[in-house]
């Protein structure tokens, strides 16, 4: 059955953060859509400067988590620090816990679940400095490759994105997930 994910990044993403999960989830012969909070065209990070820029299939206002199987929110510092203050971005990610869905972040990703208040009680991981905020909002950090927690996929870096491909895949494949919440 085909599967729908939802890419959420502005400019600033980590571009191998979004361009490895996208192909991934593609090669599974789902669809995967790069969602914004504006149209056009999202400009990468990659190493120490700007990367190449990736086209936006929708914007925020035109997607609902009922449309979608998953959500993946990538790191890099600039992308997440702007979706963790837009409500629209918050109210998606919100949704995706309301109902059960599988939902991954990677390296600083895990700033917007902090502010869309899903995290408290949860298993996580990130990169080292977002941990101490992952603990201030009441989750359960560790220092993995990748750490699952009923639907809830997290990894640190780039370097992990192997195993978080993976257990994205494995968890979209396994549909709601009861325990997941908001």
């Amino acid at each position: 059955m085909s599967k729908k994910v939802v890419i959420l990044a502005t400019h600033g993403f980590e571009e191998s953060e979004l361009s490895s999960p996208k192909q991934h989830i593609e090669q599974q012969g789902w669809t995967a859509h790069i969602v914004s909070p504006e149209s056009g065209s999202i400009k990468s990070w990659s190493g120490k400067d700007w990367g190449k820029s990736y086209d936006v299939d929708k914007t925020i206002d035109e997607v609902s988590a009922s449309d979608y199987d998953a959500l993946v929110l990538p790191g890099g510092v600039i992308n997440p620090d702007i979706l963790r203050i837009n409500e629209d971005a918050l109210k998606l990610i919100k949704a995706f816990f309301e109902q059960k869905k599988p939902v991954a972040a990677i390296c600083h990703g895990p700033w917007s679940l902090i502010n869309a208040g899903v995290v408290e009680g949860r298993k996580v991981t990130s990169v080292k400095s977002v941990s101490t905020d992952l603990k201030n909002a009441g989750a359960i950090w560790s220092d993995e490759e990748v750490v699952v927690d009923n639907g809830l996929v997290t990894s640190r870096t780039p370097e992990d994105l192997p195993a978080f491909n993976k257990k994205l895949v494995e968890e979209i494949n396994e549909g709601k997930h009861s325990m997941q919440h908001a």
